[in-house]
C-alpha cells in the first residue's frame, strides 16, 4: 500500500513539475478593428431590440474578432469599436479581410442616437469616426 502511494505521489509531483509557467508574457493583446460600413434602421421605436450590422477589417491572419465594444458617450451617444485579439506569431500570414458582423442594440430613450463607428486614426493620431443618426419614433 506504500508503494501505491508513493508512486501516486511521484506521478502527481511529476505532472506538476512538467507545466512550466516561467513564461509569463502575454501571447496576444486586444486591438481595435477598422469599421468600413454599417447597416442601421431609418428611426428606431421605443423599446425595440435592432440588430446593427458591422463591416470591419481584420488586417492579418493573426487577428481573430473578439466582439464589439459599445461604450455609451451621454445618454444618446454611443462609440463603437470591434475589438480582436493580435497574436504574437513570427509567421504570421499578412492578409486583409472584411467581415461582417453584429450586435443587438436595446432603443431605451426617446431622442435621437449617435453611433460613432471607429475607423481608424488621421495623421495626428486622432481618433476618427463614421457618425450615423438614428431617430426614435415617438
Amino acid at each position: 500500500m506504500k508503494r501505491v502511494i508513493s508512486l501516486i505521489f511521484v506521478l502527481f509531483a511529476f505532472v506538476l513539475s512538467s507545466c512550466s509557467l516561467s513564461d509569463d508574457q502575454p501571447n496576444f493583446y486586444f486591438v481595435p478593428l477598422q469599421v468600413l460600413s454599417a447597416e442601421l434602421p431609418e428611426s428606431f421605436s421605443l423599446h425595440e431590440t435592432y440588430q446593427i450590422n458591422v463591416t470591419y477589417v481584420l488586417p492579418n491572419r493573426c487577428v481573430s474578432f473578439e466582439g464589439f465594444d459599445v461604450s455609451p458617450i451621454a445618454e444618446t451617444t454611443r462609440d463603437v469599436v470591434p475589438i480582436g485579439s493580435q497574436f504574437d506569431d513570427p509567421g504570421c500570414v499578412d492578409g486583409m479581410a472584411e467581415v461582417e458582423g453584429s450586435f443587438n442594440f436595446i432603443c431605451l430613450y426617446s431622442d435621437t442616437y449617435l453611433f460613432r463607428f471607429w475607423t481608424g486614426e488621421d495623421e495626428n493620431g486622432e481618433q476618427e469616426y463614421l457618425e450615423i443618426e438614428v431617430p426614435v419614433n415617438q
